[in-house]
């Protein structure tokens, strides 16, 4: 897939059937099925198009994935770390090997700009050789006792692990997400999105050998699917990147069997800026933040944006003119492409919901708000700023998930914290200021999982990704992700004749 036309920037689409999956079901026992599901169709969010036909998963098709993850979990637990780790590393060396070929796929199936893709897979990848690098480190420790006894803890793992993953980065979700449970020795079960499940298959035929039968499974579905993942009793984990509403159904589902959950999900996130922030530095920040590449589909996205009153005028001036510069949407497979298409009408319609719902409750659109005039077909929206948004407007309490910024001012630090803290969300926040105190304070004071200092987007390996409130249980990206899927034992030996 290094091909000359993607090194010189031109539209890929003619390569999106070279990349295209052969094998179109499920995969679960080491074998490919063809499962019992409706057939239906993957759509190029960018032209409207149809990209595959494929196989939905049903209850039936799960029970046997999950028989297949329970046959191979025992033997898998019992693979020496080091083993399960150079597999892992294996499979990080055949993402980056089809990283071009991965992202194209996931360019035509979700709408997300192809090179922006590529870092994805190199993501998913790093993520692989980082859990790898942890096998040796799950472990547990002694407790002296002082009673002629020796008491240790070890870790072991919880047995089946599924995985539910959302549309905005499905391959960098597939592999990566699957790396934390494979690590700590449980067998995994996918399940991609309906939306966007071409990339998650191709992974599944990329790996196909990698790991022993049954230890890595795949299922495609809607919500039939993600429901009988949730509630199986063979199942001893869950792991969702979703809405809040998803996450709730997960743990509604997961109760009776009362297994583990992880969730990752939504965010109205802030990002605040200081009267004495570096200005061009927070307006490229600003832009950075709601991660226009991906439409704004990404629950870090600082989609409030809350600027000092002495600033906002001139902050929103500086907004109108950069970001059409800096994004303009475009067909997701062009190699130029800085902003590409919302993965369906569903999505496209809520942005615009919300875009107009916003100007009836009085806020004023800066820049964008409506379709690309030179985009006819495909789900596009202008990269969108809106000014004026009070606190209680529902831009600016609900998730847009959206290419949608909302501009508030504020005039005293507390006003501040009770507009960021203000919403039932908690997962990232940023804070621009190039005041020591203030960072440090500001940073103590804002209820989010995941806080920037004059930085917003990245992600640092090894450092706990997950929210406060309603965005979120438990914690990603770093040791405590695998050991969320790890049960400890404690062991009391006595030493006494």
């Amino acid at each position: 897939m290094d091909t000359p036309e993607a090194r010189e920037g031109r539209d890929l689409s003619g390569l999106v059937a070279d990349a295209l999956p052969q094998l179109l079901g499920h995969f679960w026992g080491g074998k490919w099925h063809k499962g019992s599901g409706q057939t239906t169709s993957s759509i190029n969010p960018s032209t409207g198009d149809v990209v595959a036909d494929f196989q939905m998963g049903t209850v039936a098709d799960v029970n046997s994935a999950v028989l297949a993850a329970q046959k191979s979990s025992l033997t898998w637990a019992a693979t020496p770390p080091l083993e399960r780790g150079n597999l892992l590393r294996k499979a990080a060396s055949i993402v980056r090997d089809h990283a071009l070929e991965l992202a194209l796929l996931d360019a035509a199936d979700c709408g997300n700009p192809v090179k922006a893709m590529q870092m994805d897979a190199e993501i998913a990848a790093t993520q692989l050789d980082y859990f790898a690098g942890l096998v040796l480190e799950n472990k547990g420790e002694t407790i002296p006792t002082g009673n002629q006894s020796l008491n240790y803890t070890v870790r072991e793992p919880l047995g089946v692990v599924a995985r539910i993953y959302p549309f905005n980065h499905p391959f960098m979700f597939a592999a990566g997400k699957m790396a934390a449970p494979l690590a700590a020795g449980n067998a995994v079960i996918l399940k991609p999105p309906p939306q966007a499940p071409l990339s998650t298959l191709r992974l599944m035929e990329l790996l196909e050998g990698v790991f022993p039968a049954g230890v890595l499974n795949c299922v495609v579905g809607g919500r039939e699917v993600g429901e009988a993942l949730a509630s199986h009793p063979g199942i001893h984990a869950v792991g969702l990147i979703g809405s809040v509403a998803a996450g709730k159904a997960v743990l509604h589902s997961a109760a009776d069997s009362m297994k583990r959950t992880l969730l990752e999900l939504g965010g109205k996130n802030a990002m605040i800026v200081y009267p004495d922030a570096d200005f061009n530095a927070a307006v490229d920040g600003a832009i950075r933040g709601m991660n226009f590449t991906w439409c704004g589909q990404s629950c870090g996205s600082t989609s409030r944006l809350l600027v000092h009153e002495s600033l906002r005028a001139r902050f929103v001036e500086a907004l109108s003119q950069a970001l059409p510069l800096r994004h303009k949407p475009g067909l997701a497979t062009h190699m130029a492409t800085t902003m590409g298409a919302l993965v369906d009408q569903a999505q496209y319609q809520r942005s615009l919901f919300y875009i107009n719902t916003a100007i009836e409750e009085g806020a004023r659109v800066v820049t964008g708000g409506s379709r690309p005039p030179d985009l006819e077909n495909g789900y596009f929206i202008q990269p969108t700023v809106l000014d004026g948004v009070q606190p209680n407007h529902r831009v600016a309490q609900e998730e847009v998930f959206g290419p949608v910024l909302s501009v508030l001012s504020w005039k005293d630090e507390a006003e501040m914290f009770s507009i960021a803290n203000g919403v039932e969300f908690g997962l990232t926040a940023s804070v621009w200021t190039q005041d020591l105190m203030t960072a440090h304070r500001a940073a103590a004071r804002l209820q989010a999982g995941y806080i920037w200092i004059n930085d917003c987007s990245i992600h640092i390996p090894g450092a706990p990704f997950g929210g406060y409130k309603f965005s979120g249980v438990g914690r990603e990206e770093s040791l405590q992700e695998m050991h969320e899927f790890t049960q400890t034992k404690n062991v009391n030996v006595s030493l006494r004749k």
